[in-house]
C-alpha cells in the first residue's frame, strides 16, 4: 500500500515526511526530487541512502529527544539499561541503513534495465534529513535534473514519467517479493 506525504504542491518539512513515514509505520520510505544545478550539461538519475557517520549522531539524538520511548518499532526503551538500549538501537539502525542499501542497489538496477539515464557512480550517500529515521529503509532518489534540458523535458513528459514510475514500482516489488526486506535478528 502506498500512501503519499503529500497530494499537492504545498511544502512539508524533512522531518515532518519522516514523522508521516513513522506514524504509518511504513516498510520503506521514497522520497523523489528533482535535481538542479548551475551545469546545465550534468544529468541522469541517481539514488541516496544515509551514511553510518551521519545516522548514528542523528539518530543518538532522536532518541534522546523522544525518551527512548517509541524509537523504534514501537518498542519503549526507557525502561532498559542505557548500555542495553544503545545497543538495540544500534542494531536496528545498521539493519536499517543495510535495507536502505539494499533497496538502493535494486532501484538502480531497475532503473538501468528500463533504460532510466543515470549518473556515474548512481548510489550516492548523503546525511539528507529524509533519509534518518532509524527504522525505517529509506533512498532519496534524484529523478533527473531541471536544469538540464534533456532531463527536464523527459521529467515533463507523462511517458517518460510513467516509465520511471514503472522502474520504481518494479524495484519495490522486487524488494518484497525477494525477502530483501527481512530484518537480520
Amino acid at each position: 500500500r502506498v500512501q503519499l506525504t503529500r497530494d499537492r504542491d504545498v511544502f512539508l518539512k524533512l522531518r515532518d515526511r519522516v514523522a508521516v513515514a513513522r506514524k504509518l509505520e511504513a516498510d520503506l520510505f521514497i522520497s523523489l526530487h528533482a535535481d538542479s544545478m548551475p551545469k546545465k550539461n550534468v544529468r541522469g538519475a541517481s539514488v541516496y541512502t544515509i551514511s553510518n557517520t551521519a545516522s548514528d549522531k542523528e539518530t543518538a539524538r532522536l532518541a534522546e529527544r523522544e525518551n527512548r520511548a517509541d524509537a523504534i518499532m514501537g518498542v519503549d526503551l526507557s525502561v532498559e539499561d542505557n548500555d542495553v538500549a544503545d545497543i538495540l538501537i544500534d542494531l536496528v539502525m545498521r539493519d536499517t541503513m543495510n535495507q536502505s542499501k539494499v533497496f538502493a542497489d535494486i532501484v538502480v538496477g531497475s532503473l538501468g534495465d528500463d533504460r532510466i539515464y543515470l549518473l556515474p557512480n548512481t548510489h550516492r550517500y548523503a546525511g539528507f534529513a529524509v533519509l534518518k529515521a532509524p527504522d525505517i529503509p529509506s533512498v532519496l532518489i534524484e529523478t533527473g535534473f531541471l536544469s538540464n534540458s534533456v532531463d527536464a523535458r523527459q521529467l515533463n513528459n507523462d511517458a517518460y514519467r510513467h516509465k520511471l514510475g514503472k522502474a520504481l514500482a518494479k524495484a519495490v516489488d522486487k524488494y518484497f517479493v525477494s525477502g530483501a526486506a527481512q530484518a537480520v535478528f
